[in-house]
């Protein structure tokens, strides 16, 4: 409301001359009401027909103002809704040009990325708009006409008609914030059983093994529990609403043939029944469901689209909340800046698929300290994957420059790669040798007690003496999903590597499993965590968050992001927690 206020005063002029043309659409309702009563009473009924047919020529040409009427409307319509398209934009291009004067070096691409981030957004918010507008004003001056008419032929008439309309809307008004907030519920907790539904039956083995049927069970139930909870919630409000529409969309006309005899006591005439007849079914209660519906559909999208704008903007100012991570974290040059370098720094980076694909992010800064711990979130296939590679120097940027510990990736062979970072996949890789030798791959010349360190540390010992000991011959067919990853992370311990990346590489662990391997890998003396998310859990453990979201990003905190990131708010179900 504080944006939409400004707005509309500036634009009054406009709304004034559509509020103008709307009048008449309030004088065509008004009269295709009293000339059908007219034509009743002082017509028909009185026996004139030719008066009859005179009142119902003047409704009908009545209706034919529809067709001027409606060309003035979107006339005017179009004098409001494309300056809030153009302001849309406006504000785009403004962010992305204050980025780029606060860092020249990445003017190049700053406008290119904001505008085709949020130009497909304005579109949305134009569509929604130009549908609130025409509903919602198709309804207040279709009311006044009906009401007025109402009026003119029976004061009575309104103590029937107008109580359950206001009791109608009002319900459905209450409803609006507890109906989102329900279905995102819904949403939410019907997707967390789904995943954990999928994972346990990747996990059967591993779970009985290590004798953990109980706590999965007792997670599962949990999570069946919060469906069942959201589901119920989602039908009571559902019911709410059905309700609401019922209340404002037939009462009005059940009331009216049931106040009937009282009114026609009141000294209420035919032609006047028929009147108001003709103004709730014909006029009031279609325009009335129309705006209902367009209010809950079209407005939501206008309100979340205007919130990732009024989000977008927000982002990165003034250092607080969370910044956009391709905002620059140090100046202008190409160069980490002064002091101890970063375990991770990338400046300028642009990413896609091919040529002429559209990059998975653009002018992205972003710098990790020594030993910090970071969760890289995102929806599915926005390219969490990929940038991993790039950190990792598997994938070479379009632009831009990538260091770890201070030392560039690109160009390097990799074997020296393997000494300063380790990516772990999803699927882990396990080969036919010893057990000691592929906890050993990515240091060859490791000791039998830095073996058993990491072993120690990540809880491997069941599995390994399963196995045989560290001496025994590995049939990687024989693992589970879960058995190989375990190995793997192992590995990743072993290994002289300061950086860990894992990408969903515990995914086959249950989460106690997964939390005390992330903490373990994590409290190795001297590394720097990255994860790839695929649980909330992992998020939490972080001390920042990186949330991809297109060519968009954003770097905080769990909690700066839960107040400032609409798309981190949605996958880490915030809304859900809340209630």
């Amino acid at each position: 409301m504080p944006h939409a206020r400004p707005f509309l005063w500036r634009h009054r002029r406009v709304l004034l001359r559509l509020g103008a043309w709307s009048l008449l659409e309030s004088v065509q309702t008004f009269l295709v009401g009293i000339c059908l009563a007219r034509a009743l009473d002082q017509g028909f009924l009185a026996g004139q027909p030719t008066v009859g047919l005179a009142w119902l020529a003047v409704a009908a040409g009545s209706i034919l103002l529809a067709g001027p009427v409606l060309r003035g409307v979107f006339g005017q319509l179009s004098g409001l809704v494309e300056p809030l398209r153009d302001g849309l934009v406006r504000r785009a291009v403004g962010q992305a040009l204050r980025r780029a004067v606060a860092d020249p070096a990445r003017a190049a691409g700053a406008e290119r990325a904001a505008v085709s981030r949020l130009t497909q957004q304005t579109e949305i918010a134009r569509d929604s708009f130009a549908g609130l507008v025409l509903t919602v004003r198709s309804f207040l001056f279709t009311a006044v006409g009906a009401l007025v008419g109402m009026l003119t032929l029976a004061p009575q008439l309104l103590l029937v008609v107008v109580p359950p309309v206001l009791l109608g809307l009002v319900l459905f008004l209450l409803t609006l914030a507890p109906m989102a907030a329900a279905q995102r519920r819904f949403l939410d907790a019907d997707e967390a059983f789904t995943n954990r539904a999928g994972g346990l039956r990747g996990q059967l083995r591993d779970l009985v093994a290590c004798g953990a049927t109980g706590a999965a069970v007792e997670g599962a139930e949990v999570l069946v529990e919060e469906a069942a909870a959201s589901t119920r919630s989602l039908a009571r409000w559902t019911a709410v609403r059905t309700l609401a529409l019922g209340v404002a969309g037939q009462l009005p006309v059940l009331l009216l043939l049931a106040a009937t005899p009282w009114l026609r006591d009141q000294g209420v005439t035919t032609g006047a029944l028929m009147g108001a007849l003709a103004y709730l079914v014909q006029s009031l209660l279609p325009v009335l469901r129309a705006m209902m519906t367009a209010v809950g559909a079209a407005g939501s999208r206008l309100v979340v689209v205007l919130d990732r704008f009024v989000s977008a903007e927000a982002d990165g100012v003034d250092g607080e909340g969370p910044r956009s991570a391709g905002a620059g974290d140090h100046g202008t040059g190409a160069l980490p800046p002064p002091g101890p370098a970063p375990a991770v720094w990338c400046h300028g980076l642009r990413v896609s698929y091919g040529a002429g694909t559209r990059p998975l992010v653009e002018d992205f800064d972003l710098s990790v300290g020594a030993g910090e711990r970071i969760a890289i979130v995102g929806p599915s296939g926005i390219g969490k994957s990929t940038l991993a590679h790039v950190l990792s120097g598997l994938h070479t940027p379009d632009e831009g420059t990538v260091r770890l510990a201070g030392r560039p990736v690109a160009g390097r062979p990799p074997r020296e790669l393997s000494r300063m970072r380790v990516l772990l996949p999803q699927q882990g890789y396990v080969f036919a040798g010893s057990v000691r030798e592929n906890l050993a791959q990515l240091e060859p010349g490791a000791g039998d007690d830095r073996i058993a360190w990491a072993v120690a540390a990540l809880r491997l010992g069941p599995l390994v003496d399963r196995l045989g000991g560290l001496g025994a011959e590995v049939d990687p067919g024989t693992l589970s999903a879960g058995e190989r990853q375990a190995l793997c992370l192992g590995r990743a311990y072993v290994s002289p590597a300061p950086l860990l990346i894992l990408d969903e590489s515990t995914c086959h662990l249950d989460p106690a499993a997964e939390a005390h391997a992330e903490d373990a890998l994590a409290d190795r003396p001297g590394t720097t965590l990255v994860v790839i998310a695929h649980r909330l859990s992992s998020a939490l453990r972080a001390d920042r968050i990186l949330v991809l979201d297109g060519a968009g990003t954003a770097f905080g905190t769990h909690g700066s992001l839960l107040r400032d990131s609409p798309l981190y708010r949605d996958l880490a179900g915030h809304w859900n927690a809340s209630r």
